[in-house]
């Protein structure tokens, strides 16, 4: 069977006071898509249980999976027993996606734990993706020379210019597009803000914000099963 390993935030706080946490349709498309695919998933958190939700997400989704998810037996007692990244055995899984939402930008980029896991995946040639400010949690990662995963790499996240248009530039440490950039990243997005956009380069999957997380959960599912 086919295993992947969701990463949430355990951040419930930006820099001025309003809630981060994870994005509740980034979590709950990308789940479905790997469920009805047949694959086992498992869920983690930097603090491990219970990873705080964006409450302005469960307010602003409403469709079918995102209530799914919120009811779901299966994936709420996942969330309440959510491994703690340190705790994490990385040789069970296929693939790591990292779960958007403005908290990732704050407890995923430095954590030493989070940065080996991830490099784990990338060195030994796994699916490692990331939908909105989740490709944060990838800044830092590298193969075995050294060399950053986003250098020379086409990849997308949720852009400068929707950071502004939801005034979440003050929020956030850095903006993700930025540092994809600075990194080396040859940085794509949709035409039209808050559009779709999937990059896909070699094993590195990315979607640029919430209208992203279904197609991407799709790509990298029949990835997976191909």
């Amino acid at each position: 069977m086919v295993n992947v390993l969701m990463v949430f935030t355990s951040c419930d706080t930006t820099l001025t006071g309003k809630p981060a946490g994870w994005y509740l349709p980034e979590a709950a498309h990308p789940y479905y898509s790997f469920v009805d695919a047949g694959f086992n998933v498992d869920f983690a958190a930097p603090k491990g249980p219970n990873p705080p939700v964006n409450d302005y997400s469960v307010e602003a989704y409403t469709d079918e999976e995102c209530k799914r998810f919120l009811k779901d037996d299966v994936s709420v007692k996942k969330l309440a027993t959510a491994t703690a990244l340190k705790d994490v055995d990385h040789s069970k899984y296929d693939a790591i996606f990292y779960v958007g939402g403005v908290g990732p930008v704050f407890d995923l980029p430095d954590d030493p734990v989070n940065i080996a896991l991830a490099n784990e995946f990338w060195r030994s040639g796994r699916i490692v993706s990331a939908v909105c400010h989740g490709p944060a949690a990838l800044v830092n990662v590298t193969d075995a020379d050294g060399k950053n995963i986003y250098a020379e790499r086409v990849a997308t996240a949720f852009s400068d210019v929707e950071e502004a248009a939801l005034n979440f530039t003050a929020d956030v440490p850095f903006a993700v597009e930025t540092r994809i950039r600075e990194r080396g990243g040859k940085y794509e997005k949709a035409p039209e803000n808050f559009g779709v956009k999937v990059c896909i380069d070699g094993k590195l999957y990315t979607g640029q914000n919430p209208a992203s997380a279904k197609a991407l959960g799709d790509a990298i599912a029949k990835a997976l099963k191909a």
